[in-house]
């Protein structure tokens, strides 16, 4: 593992994440901003499910479209103290709607009586551009479906050049629409130290920074492995950063805060929803983060090393979203003997029924249906070990074109209080609503065709983007030494034993990240955690390759299973959408182990 070095330059950068997405905690703020001797505060809203709730938020109420707690809560509680402070700000909650939140938020300044320079980062949305897209055969970037005829919103990935160009005007408060996670950490960085577009080491580090924060707590032990270690959940430290101009830079939180920052927790962030660890794309800098070194630095300090990056090419990944139709999904809890096969029977006569009258009124089918049954291990499938659990609650969802249909459907699953399982009951909150299905899909788009700037002072600035050729060339990196196999007896031992993991999607992707607990033990589990072993530990759930790769620096692999999430987001049915379990489930797996390492643990 290679040394962490100090920065050369003394200058530090303190910035602090507040916000993991879109209803993120309200004591995040107030937190970061009384105790964290900032520079800067920013925020990150933007999941790929929340453009589609803002879209289809827009589609009722054309005011809205961006995320109203930045505005109503985040900065009506430190406004004032921002101000005083001089802490600078830099959220994407402008989302589908940048200039809605810019006046809404200007409009709460205006009543405290605050000056504020707000700028508005622009030109994401390329909604205007789909028909032509259409006609010249563009597809969606991961099934190869042509666009659609008709959109809620597309919006490009923008990166951090418009948010440092608008920080050099001036601003106080930079708001974006749809910008990369980790832009809006690197944009500072980038105005702050003088990076410029070309210095790829340095942007990929900044993105590492603006990676490992733009989540919130998972840097400071939210969804840890060893969750029992983790103090004082309800008084959570939210994460900051303090960078440095070579790239570096320190995790850590606002002292007096629960949590803790340890090295364990932030190298599973830093493999948090990447996929190639070599070649993780982004629109500023293709980033390499296989052979950034984690270490700890004290009681909640973890350094972190600059990372590599190349050119990013001439391409922004576009987000978009379309309405397919409406969702229903409802619930019952199931109690007593038996109850996991009395929950499954109630789904299916549900909807037998529900699909008899669909028939018999000439509607057209269900488009999906799909049944779980929360409390007997559904999701696991064929390694469940709870099959006779006495409460469940089962949940039965169906997708059908037309609303009424769903109308319909929910109204026929209270009937089964009376009519079927004993023990049927419900969780309460009356009959399911019915909601519009919202789709997503993704695609590339020239950045030529994309008009970044910003708006400050009622005026426009545009920010040229370079469009470098594209850098498809990762460089090669060696497996681990292999697994030294001396034929000593072994015996099973589960993978949470050995490693740390943690989850996360993009889009119909689910990766694991997995982290050696002891360095020496990487061969090992290289050698029994296989992409074939994986697949087939998965095989209900995944129905796509998987990928493997490999982190020197962390002693760590990182799993990449495609079709692994019914589609992902909002358009999955399962109860497990972002496939957040899927590390969980992977870590109760069994591997064959020497008896000299088993007895050690």
């Amino acid at each position: 593992m290679p040394p962490i070095t100090p920065s050369a330059s003394q200058k530090t950068v303190r910035i602090g994440g507040a916000s993991g997405f879109w209803g993120d905690s309200m004591v995040a703020a107030p937190q970061l901003v009384r105790q964290g001797r900032l520079d800067y505060l920013v925020f990150d809203y933007l999941a790929e499910t929340t453009m589609a709730i803002l879209a289809a938020a827009r589609a009722k109420k054309p005011e809205l479209g961006y995320a109203t707690d930045f505005v109503e809560i985040a900065m009506k509680s430190v406004l004032a103290e921002v101000k005083r402070q001089g802490i600078r700000v830099v959220s994407d909650a402008g989302g589908i709607n940048p200039q809605g939140c810019a006046a809404a938020l200007r409009a709460l300044a205006e009543s405290e009586g605050i000056a504020l320079r707000i700028a508005v980062v622009d030109g994401d949305d390329v909604a205007a551009q789909m028909p032509v897209l259409r006609e010249r055969g563009v597809c969606d970037m991961t099934t190869g479906e042509a666009l659609p005829a008709r959109v809620l919103g597309a919006n490009a990935y923008v990166g951090a050049q418009p948010i440092a160009a608008a920080l050099a005007a001036g601003a106080d408060v930079v708001i974006t629409g749809r910008c990369v996670d980790s832009a809006v950490t690197l944009g500072p960085l980038m105005h702050e130290f003088g990076w410029g577009a070309a210095d790829y080491d340095l942007l990929a580090s900044g993105s590492l920074a603006g990676h490992i924060i733009e989540c919130g707590c998972q840097a400071t032990g939210g969804l840890h492995t060893d969750w029992e270690e983790i103090p004082d959940w309800a008084n959570m430290g939210y994460p900051i950063v303090e960078c440095h101009a070579d790239g570096s830079f320190i995790v850590t939180k606002p002292e007096g805060t629960g949590g803790r920052v340890i090295r364990a927790a932030v190298a599973e962030q830093l493999l948090y929803e990447i996929g190639d660890p070599g070649a993780y794309r982004l629109p500023d800098v293709c980033c390499d983060f296989r052979e950034v070194a984690i270490e700890q630095r004290g009681e909640d300090r973890v350094g972190v090393s600059a990372a590599k990056g190349r050119a990013p090419g001439a391409h922004y990944k576009v987000s978009a979203t379309q309405l397919d139709g409406f969702r229903c999904a409802g619930s019952l809890v199931i109690v007593g003997i038996d109850a996991g096969k009395k929950a499954q029977r109630t789904a299916e006569a549900i909807l037998e029924r529900t699909g008899r009258i669909l028939r018999e009124s000439g509607a057209p089918p269900f488009t999906a249906t799909h049944v779980e049954v929360i409390g007997a291990e559904s999701l696991y499938g064929p390694h469940a070990r709870t099959q006779a659990s006495r409460e469940v609650m089962m949940r039965v969802v169906a997708d059908h074109p037309q609303k009424a249909a769903l109308e319909m459907f929910a109204r026929e699953i209270a009937p089964a209080g009376t009519s079927w399982a004993p023990g049927t009951t419900g969780p309460g909150g009356g009959r399911p609503s019915v909601s519009p299905l919202v789709k997503p899909f993704a695609f590339l788009l020239d950045k030529a065709a994309v008009q970044a700037g910003f708006v400050l002072d009622g005026e426009r600035h545009a920010v040229p983007v370079a469009a470098p050729p594209d850098d498809t060339a990762t460089p090669p990196i060696a497996a681990p030494a292999p697994f030294a196999d001396e034929g000593e007896p072994t015996q099973p031992v589960r993978l949470v034993q050995l490693a740390w993991a943690r989850s996360g999607d993009k889009g119909d992707l689910s990766n694991i990240g997995l982290v050696a607990r002891r360095p020496e033990w990487l061969p090992l589990l290289w050698a029994r955690v296989t992409p074939e072993a994986v697949q087939a530990w998965f095989a209900h759930l995944v129905r796509g390759r998987v990928e493997r790769f490999h982190l020197p620096g962390i002693a760590a692999m990182n799993l990449l299973m495609h079709e692994a999430l019914d589609g992902g987001g909002p358009s999955s049915m399962r109860m497990d959408p972002l496939g957040k379990g899927m590390a969980q489930m992977l870590l109760d797996m069994e591997i064959e182990v020497p008896s000299s390492i088993a007895q050690t643990l």
